[in-house]
């Protein structure tokens, strides 16, 4: 049974869930597939095997026009995003005066100005905020005229090239404008599930006919928001507003990778001088790991982590089945003492300690395309 859509925000490839069977639900103020009559463990394996095709509409696309936007962009965030080549991509975040994260997301420079992706549940404050900071002689536009849409899997670059000529040449978080079936796209090598794919930027009445040709394929299934979920997990991949908070620091949740190492001398984003300091001395009050937990029971969202006398060190923030991984899997945060790979820790699940240990993520090999 699907939920009730009539409140709810609609994406362009609506029509064309509901007429593959897909269990439409509540996500983020939109009416979204959780899962196909495939159902989540098949699609979640299908996506690692062949190509899961996504409905991502829900995100929010901008676009900052004007000169020097680049360096606007980051007053807002610690990516180094001046040094980004044209037609790359960079992850990054903004962060508040706290150090703490507002959310995540994927910038890349073009030609002519810069295009953001942001979550869907942030993408309002998101825009506000970077308004409210908007520097004179830059324009910010929200995209709301088209869908986005991703492929994903190791038969994407090959599926995609039918459509596509040249594509699968493109480089893993580059940037391309081409054509699908005569549609001009926005195409990105990027994803959110650790294999190989794209995610592309489609004209809203424009999806549903390509959607359907990607989806004519053998090799290609929708897919829903379940295995999505499934599948950025077992990638180590934070979920915002669950692994990724206001109030956790990039440092805290093990993202200083993300952060440019001109970023981290010269500084001038919001909450630098905390994020600085913490770089500097590494102090921190918790540390994002992987979990492991022993036994077949998956350890959810909440549940409490101690150590071996019962104190409380932690709190898992992501966790379930891991179905490539064959087996439960779960990230969390826990003090930096006990954030040591091997770790022996506990989960307080249904009244009982859990033994499990932390472990390196991700917990499956990523499959990103790199030429080099």
């Amino acid at each position: 049974m699907s939920a009730d859509t009539s409140e709810l925000l609609k994406t362009p490839l609506l029509t064309l869930h509901e007429e593959l069977g897909g269990k439409i639900v509540p996500f983020a103020g939109y009416a979204m597939p959780v899962q196909f009559p495939m159902g989540v463990l098949k699609e979640h394996i299908h996506t690692r095997t062949k190509a899961g095709l996504f409905d991502v509409s829900h995100m929010g696309q901008v676009v900052i026009t004007g000169p020097n936007a680049d360096r606007w962009i980051e007053t807002l965030v610690p990516g180094n995003i001046v040094d980004l080549p044209l037609n790359h991509i960079r992850y990054s975040m903004f962060t508040n005066d706290q150090g703490g994260i507002l959310d995540d997301l994927m910038i890349t420079k073009r030609k002519n100005d810069l295009f953001l992706v942001v979550n869907a549940a942030c993408k309002t404050q998101d825009i506000a905020h970077m308004k409210q900071h908007l520097a004179n002689g830059l324009t910010l536009t929200e995209i709301t005229n088209r869908a986005l849409v991703a492929l994903q899997g190791p038969k994407a670059a090959e599926i995609l090239a039918k459509f596509c000529s040249d594509v699968d040449k493109m480089d893993f978080m580059t940037y391309a404008e081409m054509s699908i079936l005569g549609v001009d796209c926005f195409i990105s090598r990027s994803g959110y599930t650790g294999e190989d794919g794209y995610e592309f930027s489609i004209p809203a009445d424009q999806a549903e006919p390509i959607c359907r040709a990607l989806l004519a394929e053998n090799d290609v299934e929708a897919i829903g928001l379940g295995a999505r979920d499934s599948l950025r997990l077992e990638a180590g991949l934070c979920l915002y507003g669950h692994d990724i908070t206001e109030k956790t620091t990039p440092l805290e949740a093990s993202l200083l990778w993300s952060i440019g190492q001109r970023r981290r001398t010269e500084g001038g984003f919001i909450g630098d001088k905390i994020i600085l300091e913490q770089i500097a001395t590494k102090n921190i009050a918790q540390k994002r790991v992987g979990i492991l937990p022993d036994g077949k029971a998956p350890a959810r969202e909440g549940t409490s982590i101690t150590d071996k006398q019962g104190h409380e060190i932690g709190v898992i923030t992501s966790g379930g089945f891991g179905p490539t991984y064959g087996g439960p899997i779960a990230m969390g945060y826990v003090k930096p003492e006990f954030s040591a790979l091997d770790t022996e820790i506990f989960l307080s699940v249904r009244g009982k300690q859990m033994p499990a240990r932390v472990a390196k993520m991700p917990f499956v090999p990523q499959n990103y395309y790199r030429k080099n």
